[in-house]
């Protein structure tokens, strides 16, 4: 066979696909293994199907990620229903069908409602991942590729290690096995520690042989910069308030769920694993502050090539998240609804809040003059949208509100929306849902460096307290945002420096996969999540305009949402794997 050199493969074959996917049983990992001995060979066999292999693993790295995650309705034609967007008190579900984001909102989610998407989806990939190690030494590559295709192998194992860490805690590892239908599979989860630590060590070898940024065909792919936001991200949930010593667990599962005692050098782990990536200066923020205040934010998300992006789930021509959260005018549908408390997060243009009395801020008026993120991150009433005509396209603004207390057109609050508010995240204004000749180039975003800077500032100020560069992390964000002026305040303590980056990583990451996760680790949930949330009504009665929030939902939270049960079926299995506290 010919040997070929390393290209990425974005679309593989379908016939690999069902080959590692149908390699385990739908009821999960812990079920009972079917390999086909009859297609391996011919897969490792040939070159161009060996990288297919391995970019078909690719594909998956954003399911967690994916803002159309959950879904509801018939098995054989499911609705999309949010994200951990709609799990968090980012946004409201589309509808009020069950899903798991409603699960979490109503605080009813348990181990036999769970999704097992986390648990199914990891080890799938990680069994992938132990088969192209273990046969990629036969396949007919040169040996340059077959480096650069085991580190990032060794990248991706890690990368589905960390999302099963981040629901459930320590899992079972299985190193480079590869169970078949005949083995008797184990289930004894390893310690929260001994995940994070194989995680690491993961990255480190995969560090070892992989170029610091990716670029070219192999764009998209594992860097030594991913490993090393990868070991950041870890590192920084390990040393934060749910794991490092102030565990949920107690017996059992204490050593299963977190870190027995606190250890303040984790935040200095943290602090370096951030301060690696951030000194290779191979990365910084989109910055464009002349076109609009702002505007590189907003436009980052467009641009599939860029050097804020660490790692992305790279995608061909899309309108992934314009179907899911434009207006039903614009044929948008089934994302999540943004929340009032949400919008009111969302600074004046001055940084300063809205509940400050020195602010600026009109609540007859209450979305002018603030930080051009709000604009950038949600549509509200009086949005300008793109529409095209036959004459070309052309701005137009969208009304969410009700006309003289009466509903009109489909995008109003209560008929299209049940919040009042549309998602415009990542949004390309240049794109429509359902529009194939005009989609975006977009890829999404699964680490930007924009994270890093408030990884730093965090596990910084937790270890150092609020010092010069930490300051500068946190007003380097700001800046870009179009802040003015985006400096904070003197003198801060480490409590209120603490307040204002968990603050701004609510509206910088929003939408990103990560507000459902910060509340936990910072072991705040039980506050951020037992809220009544609102949303917002306008009402227009000729030439007055009045706002008024209303009440949307009651949520519930309970010590044990914490963490994510683990799937009834998959407990059921074996006395030997413990269920997470609360379940």
């Amino acid at each position: 066979m010919k040997k070929i050199y390393f290209r990425f493969l974005f679309y593989p074959l379908m016939g690999l696909s069902l080959f590692y996917m149908a390699s385990c049983k739908k009821d999960g990992f812990l079920g009972q293994t079917v390999t086909s001995n009859l297609t391996k060979p011919t897969v490792f066999a040939d070159s161009a199907n060996t990288v297919a292999f391995l970019s078909n693993i690719y594909s998956g790295v954003g399911f967690s990620f994916n803002p159309g995650r959950f879904l509801y309705g018939p098995i054989l034609s499911p609705t999309t229903n949010g994200g951990l967007d709609a799990a968090s008190d980012e946004a409201e579900v589309y509808t009020s069908a069950g899903s798991t984001a409603l699960a979490f909102e109503s605080g009813t989610v348990n181990a036999a409602v769970i999704t097992d998407d986390a648990y199914k989806n990891s080890y799938i990939n990680i069994r992938a991942v132990n088969q192209l190690l273990a046969n990629l030494p036969k396949s007919p590559i040169n040996a340059f590729a077959k480096t650069q295709m085991r580190a990032e192998a060794h990248f991706l194992r890690a990368w589905y290690y960390a999302i099963l860490l981040k629901h459930y805690g320590g899992v079972h590892i299985v190193k480079d096995s590869i169970y078949n239908y005949t083995d008797a599979i184990p289930a004894k989860r390893n310690t929260y520690a001994e995940t994070v630590n194989y995680i690491l060590a993961d990255c480190d070898t995969a560090a070892n042989d992989l170029p610091l940024v990716q670029s070219g065909l192999a764009y998209g792919r594992a860097s030594k910069g991913a490993c090393l936001a990868l070991k950041s991200r870890v590192l920084l949930y390990a040393a934060s308030p749910l794991f490092n010593g102030q565990s949920i667990g107690d017996g059992a599962t204490k050593e299963l769920v977190g870190y027995a005692s606190y250890d303040k050098e984790r935040w200095r782990l943290a602090k370096e694993a951030a301060l690696a990536v951030i000194s290779t200066g191979a990365y910084q923020l989109n910055i464009d502050n002349t076109t609009a205040p702002g505007y590189g934010f907003q436009h980052l998300f467009t641009l599939p090539v860029n050097k804020e992006y660490i790692f992305q789930l790279m995608r061909g021509s899309n309108a992934d998240f314009e179907s899911l959260w434009q207006p039903p005018s614009r044929t948008g549908k089934n994302g999540a609804l943004p929340l009032q408390g949400l919008v009111d997060a969302f600074p004046m243009a001055d940084g300063k809040l809205i509940t400050d009395p020195t602010s600026t801020y009109d609540p007859q008026n209450p979305y002018f003059g603030r930080d051009p993120r709000l604009d950038y991150t949600i549509i509200h009433d009086q949005t300008p949208l793109q529409v095209r005509l036959a004459s070309g396209k052309t701005p137009i603004d969208i009304f969410i509100g009700t006309y003289m207390g009466r509903s009109t057109g489909p995008d109003a609050v209560n008929v299209g929306t049940r919040t009042g508010y549309y998602t415009n995240k990542m949004l390309d204004p240049d794109a429509v849902s359902q529009d194939f000749t005009h989609p975006t180039k977009r890829c999404w975003p699964l680490m930007r460096y924009a994270e890093i800077l408030l990884n730093y500032a965090e596990a910084s100020n937790e270890y150092d307290g609020p010092t010069t560069l930490v300051y500068q992390a946190v007003e380097a964000i700001r800046q870009r945002a179009g802040l003015n002026p985006y400096q904070l305040p003197t003198g801060l303590s480490q409590a209120d420096m603490r307040t204002v980056i968990q603050h701004e990583r609510r509206i910088e990451l929003a939408f990103e996969e990560h507000r459902f996760w910060d509340v936990r680790r910072w072991k705040i949930a039980d506050q951020t999540e037992n809220v009544q949330t609102y949303g917002m009504e306008v009402d227009r009665n000729n030439s007055t305009v009045s706002y008024k929030t209303f009440p949307v939902r009651k949520r519930n939270f309970r010590t044990a949402m914490y963490l994510w049960p683990f799937p009834q079926t998959e407990v059921a299995k074996s006395a030997t794997m413990l269920q997470n506290p609360g379940y």
